[in-house]
């Protein structure tokens, strides 16, 4: 139940997050909620990877990359620019507070810290920027493939229609098969019934 709890509040902390930042940013409607969705989902992921691996380095990268994807399809889903989705979804990922830290420690003359944690923070955003960039190669890649593919012609070797009409045909057979086995043993039956009662009849005379 406080795991429950937990991840509701991180839900509704890091979508709240994202659309606030959208509105900053003069996002529509729209765009601001599938934004935040997106933003939320990858919050999500970074944080059930940090729970689970103890590594935030590896949790900022795979849910930059979630995120980024995600911005992608949405953006050819609902016909808008990919950056409405990725740049608010990406802020619960920005470390702001890691960032705060530096400016702090180093106006309190705490150097070392201040260090430790501003190369954290260029770690952290290098991950983001690794995230958003592996993510657009991907989809190039996609869309390379896709056109290099013939969209209107079906000579692939496996395709749904296919695999669809050989299964109804797979189907069919095995339907004729079982129908004419069950036919024969029927008749084997019979014909073993008919010969037992004619033994029997030559016994008797």
């Amino acid at each position: 139940m406080q795991l429950f709890t937990v991840i509701c509040v991180q839900s509704i902390a890091s979508y709240l997050a994202t659309c606030a930042f959208g509105i900053i940013f003069n996002i529509p409607f729209k765009p601001l909620l599938h934004g935040g969705l997106i933003g939320m989902i990858g919050w999500l992921i970074y944080f059930f990877l940090f729970q689970n691996t103890g590594s935030d380095l590896l949790a900022t990268f795979a849910a930059s990359l979630v995120i980024a994807m995600m911005s992608q399809v949405a953006a050819r889903l609902w016909k808008n620019p990919v950056t409405l989705y990725s740049v608010s979804g990406i802020i619960p990922l920005v470390p702001g507070g890691l960032s705060y830290s530096v400016m702090s420690r180093a106006v309190d003359n705490n150097y070392d810290i201040a260090i430790y944690f501003a190369e954290k923070v260029f770690v952290l955003s290098g991950a983001i920027a690794m995230g958003l960039v592996l993510a657009e190669v991907i989809y190039q890649l996609v869309q390379k493939i896709k056109e290099m593919v013939p969209q209107k012609t079906d000579n692939r070797i496996f395709s749904f229609k296919k695999v669809r009409y050989f299964s109804i045909e797979l189907f069919i057979l095995l339907s004729i098969c079982y129908y004419e086995g069950n036919n024969t043993r029927v008749d084997h039956r019979e014909a073993s019934r008919k010969e037992g009662s004619n033994n029997e009849i030559d016994m008797f005379w």
